[in-house]
């Protein structure tokens, strides 16, 4: 559901950019004064599968595929405010690192997929959490089916951003991205629930150590060696526009050096794919690791989670 530059014109762009940077920055003073916080290497782990997961788009029908948001697994695992800050700054290194989703768009991309999918999504996830036991089948219902609403909201603020672009009209463009992802949904639900499972329970999350390096070591595999097999099929918000005949290629206004998940000098293309994804997991860990320390500041006054 990454918006390319060509996709969206006019004020919509620094509209849902001063929206998308006030949102993370209400998040990161959240965050800092939060009374439960995730370890630096925690939140770094986290991100990186958040990043690692994305890559891997999976087939549903008609020639579409879909692919992990993340946003409600992130809260779920770290808090909303750092979820909220965990999903924006994947969508950031994709931007900047590998082209995925345009530069002029990105608060776009940020406001629709962090501040919306993890933000209301996670909102929406607490009040199911306090009415539920943990672990529970009620609980597991209740995540995924917040994690397929989380997509569905991603995919409504999409489209009304289309709309007032003038890019398509609204009636045109909901109907279609709304029915196409709710079938993507569905996988966001799964894994959703699956990951929070494994690494909600047991030795996992029993074990501080373990709580990084399983998700950490899951994030590379994935990127490394599981991503060259992701399908290339256009994913939903690409399916739409061929549809409706609004996916135009442009000129990229900002030049990433791994874009479109490459590395220039290999020619072997699930090699290249390969390398990228492990390369996108040390540099979003490392950045998430980095910015979660600067968060921590004030981790004396509070209770890690």
């Amino acid at each position: 559901m990454h918006i390319p530059s060509s996709m969206l014109h006019g004020a919509v762009c620094p509209v849902t950019a001063l929206v998308g940077v006030l949102g993370c920055a209400a998040a990161a003073l959240r965050a800092f004064w939060s009374q439960h916080k995730p370890t630096a290497a925690r939140f770094g782990a986290i991100t990186a599968l958040v990043f690692a997961g994305q890559m891997m788009n999976f087939p549903i029908k008609d020639g579409t595929s879909g692919h992990l948001l993340g946003a409600v697994l992130a809260v779920s695992l770290l808090g909303i405010p750092f979820g909220i800050l965990s999903i924006a700054l994947v969508v950031t290194v994709q931007c900047l690192v590998f082209s995925d989703g345009g530069f002029t768009v990105l608060g776009a991309n940020i406001l629709n997929m962090a501040i919306i999918g993890a933000g209301l999504g996670g909102l929406i996830n607490s009040y199911l959490v306090k009415r539920f036991p943990a672990r529970s089948g009620r609980y597991a219902v209740g995540l995924g089916l917040t994690a397929w609403l989380s997509v569905m909201l991603a995919a409504l603020a999409c489209s009304i951003e289309l709309a007032v672009s003038g890019t398509i009209a609204f009636h045109k463009v909901a109907g279609a991205m709304l029915a196409t992802h709710a079938l993507i949904g569905i996988g966001e639900g799964l894994i959703t629930v699956a990951v929070c499972f494994v690494l909600s329970a047991g030795p996992i999350s029993a074990s501080p150590k373990r709580s990084v390096t399983v998700p950490l070591v899951a994030s590379g595999i994935i990127a490394a060696m599981l991503s060259p097999f992701a399908s290339g099929l256009p994913d939903g918000l690409e399916w739409v526009a061929e549809k409706y005949r609004f996916l135009h290629e442009a000129a990229p206004s900002f030049v990433s050096p791994l874009a479109d998940y490459t590395v220039p000098s290999i020619n072997n293309e699930m090699l290249a794919t390969g390398i990228a994804g492990l390369l996108g997991v040390i540099i979003t860990f490392s950045i998430a690791w980095s910015l979660a320390k600067i968060l921590l500041g004030n981790s004396r006054l509070g209770v890690r989670s």
